[in-house]
């Protein structure tokens, strides 16, 4: 079976926000086997909003709305939608009773008939109780397709549709299973790696499929099986997973099922009981905000120093200045430095530094822009690699970040 989301409001369509909406319910879908045919955005518009209701209706079984939910004038998704469904809108009075209570325990400004507005819902609709927000979801049936309409606050929509969307479209469905695994290669670019693995792609079974991810400097190999028997699916494609070792072994440095390099490194931190510390750069902080980003971080993860500026190298790190006025800022040796120093600052078994020039202009060194230097601090050594990103600022900051991860999983591994 298939669904389409749609999303609604202008601020998606002018770039003022990003629809971080879609990939979320399009992943809780794929989880339970419902295969996500389209994503459409559309502006606060009747006209466009029918339209897309109707389009979607015609190709899917289940299409989930978000946005347009609020009380102010341009939020029109609930009426569009019971003019689609040929329903009209009715005060709930729980709802209402919830939005009361939340403006009193929550909101200091007063409540007002707009927002009273909120507890209106079409009466045919199953309603879906917002726990953290006024508007409250709605899910709706006509002709055995399934509607559901969801505020477009992330926050609120992922608990609506983690709590109650997904369990009901499993109770409503039968559903096909689908099944991914995810291998992860560096060091090579895509069309490198598909000339290595030609072969091996067309010989696949025809219910599995590869795709390619590629993302600076790495590129994440997505075998997805479909079809009704899990143990089929599992044996086939640990077996074709298995099959590409001999072929790419050497630039394979995991493998992941929803989990980032990054959660990777966690894991192995975590079940290993080790530490890690950071020393950054030019990379202003960001290796340290994946770390952090990932729940349990202060389990290993003890703290990061920003060492943006030269002097700060020196009188936090204790750098000595004589080795940065030896082999300059952006050197293996202060790389080194940096790592061996932050790892001793802060007590722990592993640290990464980086140092580097990501541009536009030279800064406090010679080299050329694009050039860095990521150092690994281990238990039993340090070392530093120098490596040349590019010309473009942020990608070279990104794929600086990526490294790190990358050289940093590599190392723990073997303890």
């Amino acid at each position: 079976m298939q669904a389409e989301i749609v999303t609604i409001g202008d601020e998606i369509l002018i770039g003022q926000i990003i629809d971080s909406n879609s990939a979320f319910i399009a992943k809780e879908l794929n989880k339970i086997g419902v295969s996500v045919y389209q994503i459409t955005s559309v502006q606060d518009d009747r006209q466009h909003i029918l339209d897309a209701l109707t389009e979607a209706n015609r190709r899917s079984q289940v299409v989930i709305m978000t946005g347009g939910l609020g009380p102010t004038k341009d939020d029109i998704t609930k009426h569009t939608l019971c003019e689609f469904l040929e329903d009209e809108l009715v005060q709930d009075g729980e709802i209402l009773a919830h939005v009361e209570m939340l403006f009193e325990k929550f909101i200091s400004t007063p409540i007002s008939d707009l927002n009273r507005k909120q507890a209106l819902v079409p009466t045919r609709a199953v309603v879906l109780k917002n726990n953290y927000g006024t508007a409250p979801g709605l899910w709706m049936e006509k002709n055995g397709s399934v509607f559901v309409s969801l505020p477009g606050v992330p926050f609120e929509m992922k608990n609506l549709i983690i709590d109650q969307v997904i369990p009901r479209i499993i109770d409503k469905y039968e559903r096909p299973h689908i099944l991914h695994k995810t291998i992860m290669t560096y060091g090579l670019g895509e069309s490198a790696v598909a000339n290595k693995i030609e072969d091996w792609e067309n010989k696949l079974p025809s219910f599995v499929k590869l795709a390619y991810l590629p993302n600076l400097g790495r590129v994440r190999l997505r075998l997805t099986a479909k079809g009704t028997d899990m143990e089929l699916l599992k044996k086939t494609i640990e077996a074709e997973a298995k099959k590409l070792y001999p072929l790419i072994g050497d630039i394979i440095y995991g493998e992941e099922e929803d989990e980032s390099i990054e959660a990777l490194v966690a894991k192995l931190l975590t079940d290993k009981k080790m530490t890690l510390s950071t020393a950054e750069s030019f990379t202003g902080g960001k290796i340290a905000g994946h770390i952090t980003a990932v729940p349990g971080a202060s389990d290993y993860f003890k703290g990061t120093v920003v060492s943006y500026a030269t002097e700060t190298k020196i009188r936090l790190l204790g750098v000595d200045k004589g080795l940065i006025e030896q082999y300059s800022v952006v050197s293996e040796a202060v790389a080194v430095a940096m790592a061996k120093n932050v790892k001793q600052i802060l007590g722990t078994d592993f640290s990464i530094a980086t140092t580097g020039n990501a541009g536009p202009t030279k800064g406090d060194s010679d080299v050329e822009v694009g050039t860095v230097f990521i150092a690994i601090s281990t238990p039993e050594r340090t070392f530093a690699q120098q490596f040349v990103m590019g010309n473009h600022r942020e990608r070279i900051v990104q794929k600086s970040v990526n490294k790190a991860f990358e050289l940093l999983q590599k190392e723990i591994v073997k303890f």
